[in-house]
Protein backbone atom coordinates (compact mmCIF):
# COMPACT_ATOMS: atom_id res chain seq x y z
CA UNK A 1 0.00 0.00 0.00
CA UNK A 2 1.23 3.32 -0.82
CA UNK A 3 0.14 6.51 1.07
CA UNK A 4 2.01 9.87 0.43
CA UNK A 5 5.73 9.43 -0.04
CA UNK A 6 5.88 6.30 2.59
CA UNK A 7 5.30 2.58 0.59
CA UNK A 8 3.90 0.20 3.25
CA UNK A 9 3.78 -3.60 4.11
CA UNK A 10 2.26 -5.74 6.70
CA UNK A 11 4.88 -8.36 7.89
CA UNK A 12 3.02 -11.78 9.33
CA UNK A 13 6.03 -12.57 11.09
CA UNK A 14 4.19 -15.65 12.96
CA UNK A 15 0.95 -16.49 15.70
CA UNK A 16 0.82 -17.43 19.32
CA UNK A 17 -2.37 -17.83 21.63
CA UNK A 18 -2.90 -15.96 25.04
CA UNK A 19 -5.19 -15.86 27.71
CA UNK A 20 -8.66 -14.01 26.43
CA UNK A 21 -9.85 -13.18 29.80
CA UNK A 22 -6.19 -11.49 30.28
CA UNK A 23 -6.55 -9.84 27.35
CA UNK A 24 -10.15 -8.35 27.36
CA UNK A 25 -10.09 -7.53 31.35
CA UNK A 26 -13.25 -7.28 32.99
CA UNK A 27 -15.13 -7.46 29.72
CA UNK A 28 -17.35 -10.99 30.31
CA UNK A 29 -16.46 -13.78 28.02
CA UNK A 30 -19.90 -13.77 26.61
CA UNK A 31 -19.35 -10.44 24.90
CA UNK A 32 -15.44 -11.06 23.93
CA UNK A 33 -15.95 -14.48 22.54
CA UNK A 34 -17.91 -13.51 20.22
CA UNK A 35 -15.31 -11.65 18.46
CA UNK A 36 -12.43 -13.34 19.27
CA UNK A 37 -12.95 -17.14 20.06
CA UNK A 38 -11.45 -18.83 22.90
CA UNK A 39 -10.34 -22.90 22.78
CA UNK A 40 -10.68 -25.31 25.24
CA UNK A 41 -7.54 -23.67 27.41
CA UNK A 42 -9.68 -20.07 27.27
CA UNK A 43 -6.60 -19.04 24.65
CA UNK A 44 -7.50 -16.99 21.90
CA UNK A 45 -5.98 -16.28 18.68
CA UNK A 46 -3.11 -13.83 17.95
CA UNK A 47 -1.18 -12.46 15.55
CA UNK A 48 2.50 -11.16 15.50
CA UNK A 49 2.28 -8.74 12.97
CA UNK A 50 5.06 -6.24 11.71
CA UNK A 51 5.27 -3.05 9.88
CA UNK A 52 7.64 -2.45 6.81
CA UNK A 53 7.89 1.61 5.85
CA UNK A 54 10.24 2.47 2.80
CA UNK A 55 10.19 5.96 1.68
CA UNK A 56 12.74 8.80 1.46
CA UNK A 57 15.82 6.76 1.30
CA UNK A 58 15.13 5.27 4.99
CA UNK A 59 13.51 1.60 5.42
CA UNK A 60 11.96 1.01 8.48
CA UNK A 61 10.45 -1.84 10.41
CA UNK A 62 8.22 -1.50 13.56
CA UNK A 63 8.34 -4.43 15.91
CA UNK A 64 9.94 -7.95 15.47
CA UNK A 65 7.51 -10.76 16.71
CA UNK A 66 8.58 -13.24 19.22
CA UNK A 67 11.79 -14.58 17.18
CA UNK A 68 12.89 -17.90 17.49
CA UNK A 69 14.44 -17.93 20.75
CA UNK A 70 12.33 -19.62 23.40
CA UNK A 71 12.29 -23.25 24.66
CA UNK A 72 9.95 -25.98 24.02
CA UNK A 73 7.89 -25.36 27.28
CA UNK A 74 7.30 -21.18 26.40
CA UNK A 75 6.80 -22.01 22.77
CA UNK A 76 4.12 -25.43 24.02
CA UNK A 77 2.64 -23.12 26.78
CA UNK A 78 1.78 -19.90 23.83
CA UNK A 79 1.93 -22.27 21.21
CA UNK A 80 4.49 -20.10 19.52
CA UNK A 81 4.81 -20.46 15.39
CA UNK A 82 7.26 -18.30 13.46
CA UNK A 83 10.22 -18.49 11.60
CA UNK A 84 11.39 -15.41 12.81
CA UNK A 85 11.83 -11.80 11.59
CA UNK A 86 14.43 -12.07 9.09
CA UNK A 87 12.72 -14.98 7.42
CA UNK A 88 9.54 -12.82 7.32
CA UNK A 89 10.85 -9.75 5.40
CA UNK A 90 12.58 -12.07 3.09
CA UNK A 91 9.16 -13.70 2.33
CA UNK A 92 8.14 -10.14 1.88
CA UNK A 93 11.20 -9.58 -0.91
CA UNK A 94 12.61 -7.50 1.70
CA UNK A 95 15.92 -7.54 2.75
CA UNK A 96 16.97 -7.27 6.39
CA UNK A 97 20.35 -6.29 5.94
CA UNK A 98 19.11 -3.47 4.33
CA UNK A 99 16.82 -1.89 6.81
CA UNK A 100 17.55 1.54 8.39
CA UNK A 101 15.74 2.31 11.34
CA UNK A 102 13.57 -0.59 13.54
CA UNK A 103 11.28 0.71 16.13
CA UNK A 104 10.34 -1.49 19.29
CA UNK A 105 6.47 0.00 20.87
CA UNK A 106 8.07 -1.92 23.44
CA UNK A 107 9.87 -4.85 24.57
CA UNK A 108 7.89 -7.97 25.77
CA UNK A 109 8.79 -10.86 24.04
CA UNK A 110 5.85 -10.75 21.71
CA UNK A 111 7.06 -7.29 20.13
CA UNK A 112 10.65 -7.49 20.62
CA UNK A 113 12.01 -10.89 21.08
CA UNK A 114 13.00 -11.44 16.91
CA UNK A 115 15.01 -8.41 17.17
CA UNK A 116 18.06 -10.39 17.92
CA UNK A 117 18.32 -14.43 17.20
CA UNK A 118 20.83 -17.42 18.26
CA UNK A 119 22.35 -18.69 15.23
CA UNK A 120 23.31 -22.40 14.86
CA UNK A 121 26.95 -22.23 16.74
CA UNK A 122 24.74 -20.79 19.64
CA UNK A 123 26.13 -16.91 19.42
CA UNK A 124 23.19 -14.45 19.09
CA UNK A 125 22.64 -12.22 16.51
CA UNK A 126 21.08 -9.10 15.96
CA UNK A 127 18.27 -9.61 13.05
CA UNK A 128 18.72 -6.34 11.56
CA UNK A 129 22.26 -5.64 11.40
CA UNK A 130 22.33 -2.13 9.82
CA UNK A 131 19.39 -0.92 11.76
CA UNK A 132 19.37 2.22 14.67
CA UNK A 133 17.16 0.55 17.06
CA UNK A 134 14.83 3.76 18.51
CA UNK A 135 13.51 2.39 22.30
CA UNK A 136 11.83 5.42 25.12
CA UNK A 137 14.18 5.06 27.48
CA UNK A 138 11.64 4.03 30.06
CA UNK A 139 11.13 1.23 28.59
CA UNK A 140 14.57 0.54 28.11
CA UNK A 141 15.09 1.18 31.81
CA UNK A 142 11.71 -0.98 32.73
CA UNK A 143 13.25 -4.06 30.63
CA UNK A 144 16.66 -4.45 32.42
CA UNK A 145 15.22 -4.38 35.68
CA UNK A 146 11.31 -5.05 35.26
CA UNK A 147 8.49 -5.64 38.10
CA UNK A 148 7.24 -9.24 39.40
CA UNK A 149 3.93 -8.44 37.45
CA UNK A 150 5.73 -8.46 33.81
CA UNK A 151 9.43 -10.09 34.37
CA UNK A 152 8.70 -12.99 32.28
CA UNK A 153 7.53 -10.69 29.58
CA UNK A 154 11.13 -9.19 29.03
CA UNK A 155 14.07 -11.13 27.54
CA UNK A 156 17.40 -8.92 27.91
CA UNK A 157 19.84 -11.36 26.68
CA UNK A 158 18.15 -10.40 23.34
CA UNK A 159 18.32 -7.14 23.77
CA UNK A 160 21.60 -5.95 25.28
CA UNK A 161 23.33 -7.13 21.76
CA UNK A 162 21.86 -4.29 20.40
CA UNK A 163 23.38 -1.86 22.55
CA UNK A 164 26.75 -3.72 22.84
CA UNK A 165 26.90 -3.09 18.57
CA UNK A 166 26.15 0.98 19.03
CA UNK A 167 22.80 0.62 17.35
CA UNK A 168 20.46 1.95 20.19
CA UNK A 169 18.56 5.26 20.26
CA UNK A 170 16.68 6.02 23.11
CA UNK A 171 13.74 8.70 23.04
CA UNK A 172 12.49 10.72 25.78
CA UNK A 173 9.15 11.30 24.80
CA UNK A 174 7.67 12.57 21.52
CA UNK A 175 10.62 12.18 18.71
CA UNK A 176 10.53 12.26 15.22
CA UNK A 177 12.58 9.78 14.19
CA UNK A 178 12.52 10.88 10.54
CA UNK A 179 10.46 13.01 8.70
CA UNK A 180 6.92 12.07 8.62
CA UNK A 181 7.97 9.66 11.27
CA UNK A 182 6.85 9.94 15.21
CA UNK A 183 7.19 7.81 18.11
CA UNK A 184 4.61 9.04 21.13
CA UNK A 185 4.24 7.23 24.24
CA UNK A 186 1.73 5.84 25.64
CA UNK A 187 2.60 4.56 28.96
CA UNK A 188 -0.70 2.99 30.43
CA UNK A 189 0.60 -0.85 29.01
CA UNK A 190 3.68 -0.36 30.66
CA UNK A 191 6.59 2.53 31.07
CA UNK A 192 7.78 3.44 27.63
CA UNK A 193 5.28 1.87 25.74
CA UNK A 194 5.02 4.35 22.41
CA UNK A 195 3.01 4.15 19.20
CA UNK A 196 4.03 4.77 15.56
CA UNK A 197 2.41 7.76 13.95
CA UNK A 198 3.41 7.76 10.04
CA UNK A 199 2.04 11.20 8.35
CA UNK A 200 1.76 12.10 4.71
CA UNK A 201 0.09 14.25 2.38
CA UNK A 202 -2.20 11.42 1.22
CA UNK A 203 -3.26 10.87 5.17
CA UNK A 204 -2.17 8.64 8.14
CA UNK A 205 -1.28 5.44 9.90
CA UNK A 206 -0.54 4.36 13.32
CA UNK A 207 0.93 1.58 14.79
CA UNK A 208 -1.19 0.76 17.77
CA UNK A 209 0.69 -1.80 19.69
CA UNK A 210 -0.54 -2.69 22.80
CA UNK A 211 -2.41 0.20 23.09
CA UNK A 212 -4.96 -1.11 20.66
CA UNK A 213 -3.56 -5.13 20.14
CA UNK A 214 -6.95 -5.97 18.06
CA UNK A 215 -9.53 -4.82 16.43
CA UNK A 216 -12.20 -5.43 18.99
CA UNK A 217 -9.91 -3.34 21.49
CA UNK A 218 -11.41 0.09 19.53
CA UNK A 219 -14.16 -0.54 22.14
CA UNK A 220 -12.77 1.57 24.97
CA UNK A 221 -13.93 -0.53 28.00
CA UNK A 222 -11.80 -3.23 26.36
CA UNK A 223 -8.46 -2.92 27.93
CA UNK A 224 -6.05 -5.48 28.77
CA UNK A 225 -5.64 -7.21 32.72
CA UNK A 226 -1.85 -6.99 31.22
CA UNK A 227 -1.72 -2.78 31.72
CA UNK A 228 -0.60 -1.45 34.63
CA UNK A 229 -2.04 1.61 34.54
CA UNK A 230 -5.83 0.23 32.83
CA UNK A 231 -7.13 4.39 33.29
CA UNK A 232 -4.33 5.82 31.68
CA UNK A 233 -4.53 3.57 28.94
CA UNK A 234 -8.70 3.96 28.83
CA UNK A 235 -7.46 8.06 28.22
CA UNK A 236 -4.83 7.40 25.92
CA UNK A 237 -7.44 5.12 23.52
CA UNK A 238 -10.12 8.09 24.24
CA UNK A 239 -7.05 10.50 22.58
CA UNK A 240 -5.71 8.69 19.72
CA UNK A 241 -9.18 7.02 18.92
CA UNK A 242 -10.62 10.73 18.74
CA UNK A 243 -8.04 11.68 15.74
CA UNK A 244 -8.01 8.85 14.32
CA UNK A 245 -11.82 8.82 13.64
CA UNK A 246 -11.39 12.78 13.13
CA UNK A 247 -8.19 13.07 10.67
CA UNK A 248 -9.10 10.04 8.52
CA UNK A 249 -6.07 7.59 9.91
CA UNK A 250 -5.27 4.07 9.40
CA UNK A 251 -5.44 1.85 12.39
CA UNK A 252 -2.74 -0.55 12.42
CA UNK A 253 -3.54 -3.85 14.48
CA UNK A 254 -0.44 -5.93 15.45
CA UNK A 255 -2.31 -8.42 17.16
CA UNK A 256 -5.56 -8.99 15.54
CA UNK A 257 -5.53 -12.51 13.60
CA UNK A 258 -7.77 -11.04 10.55
CA UNK A 259 -7.50 -7.50 10.19
CA UNK A 260 -4.34 -5.39 10.09
CA UNK A 261 -5.98 -2.32 9.45
CA UNK A 262 -8.78 -0.29 9.30
CA UNK A 263 -10.58 3.32 9.68
CA UNK A 264 -13.07 4.05 12.56
CA UNK A 265 -16.20 6.55 13.32
CA UNK A 266 -17.43 8.17 16.26
CA UNK A 267 -20.49 6.35 17.50
CA UNK A 268 -23.76 7.83 19.30
CA UNK A 269 -22.86 6.88 22.24
CA UNK A 270 -19.32 8.05 22.58
CA UNK A 271 -17.45 4.99 21.78
CA UNK A 272 -15.56 3.76 18.60
CA UNK A 273 -16.65 1.63 15.45
CA UNK A 274 -14.40 0.39 12.55
CA UNK A 275 -15.92 1.52 9.51
CA UNK A 276 -13.41 -0.04 6.84
CA UNK A 277 -10.91 -2.60 6.78
CA UNK A 278 -8.16 -1.21 5.15
CA UNK A 279 -5.63 -3.64 2.97
CA UNK A 280 -2.15 -3.38 3.61
CA UNK A 281 -0.58 -5.50 1.38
Amino acid sequence: MKLGQFDFRAIETGTFRLDGGAMFGVVPKVLWSKTNPADENNRISMAMRALYVEGGGRRLVVDSGSGTNFGEKMTRNYQIETQGLRAALERANVDPDSITDAVATHLHFDHAGGFCYRAVGGEIRISLPRANHHIQRRQWETALNPTEKDRASFFPEYLLPIDKAGLLRLADGVVEVFPGVTLIPTDGHTFGHQVVLVSTAGGSLLYCGDLIPLASHVNLPYIMAYDHFPLKTLEEKRQMLGRAADEGWILFFEHDPDIAAARVARTDSDGYRITDIVEIG
